[in-house]
């Protein structure tokens, strides 16, 4: 098993509410926050358990989990609404939700026809001179053009780099709003949450390891103090 990442944010605190006013990050946080955009909703259910979840979603997961695959249009169709992929830039960006260090998101592949390069114009459609080929993210699927079992991988170049600049320093407050971190920022956002002492504000550096990125996506969707429910609500 690999050893468990944490991220560090150093907090600022108002002393006498104890509530977290902003915390300071790098791009590694930025980058997790993020991703989570991206993120299928079915893999958040996953995440958080569907117990846990609010509303309803939880309840159509467990239905899912419960249904026969004999309902389904395809074997695989189940497996997929239960484990559902995304983008390889998520898949990087979310292994701090991981227990296991290990992406929470799988990459997704992707399948060609056989056919498709063994002539000019191989199986697809044509444009302008310009050859599109047809893909599937299901190993096996029909292809329109021949009728050809769709099984021939294709591989996926990762340039992935992260989602923000590296080496800058950036401010979250505890809505989760994000800004590039300045002295004049930091003073304008004292200024804006009617900070005028200095005194009263204490620093608090933490760590974001896997229980907290699971407890900071929950709390994302239910509340507007996100970090001070995270960090200080225990």
């Amino acid at each position: 098993m690999a050893s468990e990442r944490k991220l560090k944010l150093k907090l600022f605190i108002e002393k006498k509410t104890q509530k977290v006013l902003f915390a300071e990050v790098d791009n590694d946080v930025v980058d997790l926050l993020f991703s989570l955009l991206s993120m299928p909703i079915g893999s958040i259910i996953k995440l958080l358990t569907k117990e846990s979840m609010v509303g309803c979603l939880g309840t159509t997961y467990n239905s899912l989990q419960q249904l026969s695959e004999t309902y389904f249009a395809s074997t695989v169709i189940k497996s997929q609404l239960l484990n559902p992929t995304s983008s390889k830039a998520v898949s990087a960006n979310s292994s701090i939700l991981s227990k296991t260090a290990a992406p929470v998101v799988t990459t997704q592949n992707y399948y060609k026809c056989p056919e498709c390069n063994k002539s000019t114009y191989g199986c697809g459609y044509g444009y302008y001179n310009q050859i599109y080929l047809y893909i599937t993210d299901v190993s096996g699927s029909v292809c329109p053009t021949c009728q050809k079992a769709m099984c021939t991988p294709l591989h996926y170049m990762d340039k992935y780099n992260g989602f923000v600049r590296k080496a800058v320093a950036y401010t979250i407050t505890d809505d989760l709003s994000v800004e590039p971190m300045s002295t004049t920022s930091a003073i304008t956002l004292f200024s804006r949450l009617g900070i005028n002492d200095l005194r009263c504000i204490e620093e608090r550096t933490v760590s974001l390891g896997p229980q907290e990125g699971i407890e900071l996506v929950k709390a994302s969707l239910q509340s507007k103090n996100v970090l001070t429910d995270v960090f200080l609500t225990k």
